[in-house]
């Protein structure tokens, strides 16, 4: 009867294999869905950035009556509180600025990322 209570109880090779299996399985699942969701999610900042330096724009220029030299100008003047990051260059620096139709300044501002969101609309076109 000793031998019996002096016995070590462990997993067996199996029981390891099918516990691996399975999370191996959940794992194939779940991966695919999280990296969906992350450009998701990146994309919508990439829009609320867009819409948010576009107001600043609007805003200075109905208070100055010109468009703004450069979006640190903006900075400068408090309409926004720091340039904001490309979610998808994931840079401060890739924004693509357009000037007014034979003006100077900036008029609107778009991405500068390559490629195509979710709904297939490229970037640079938002």
């Amino acid at each position: 009867m000793e031998c019996k209570l002096n016995r070590k109880r462990g997993f067996t090779l199996i029981e390891l294999l099918v516990v691996l299996a399975i999370m191996a399985t959940l794992l194939t699942l779940v991966v695919p869905r999280y990296f969906q969701q992350t450009d998701r999610a990146a994309e919508t900042v990439l829009k609320h950035n867009l819409v948010a330096m576009r107001d600043a724009v609007d805003k200075f220029y109905a208070d100055t009556g010109r468009y703004p030299n450069t979006l640190q100008e903006l900075v400068e003047k408090h309409y926004l509180r720091e340039v904001p990051v490309d979610p998808i260059t994931t840079k401060r620096d890739s924004w693509e600025l357009i000037p007014p139709e034979g003006g100077a300044g900036i008029y609107d501002v778009k991405s500068g990322a390559d490629g195509t969101g979710s709904d297939g609309q490229p970037f640079k076109s938002l």
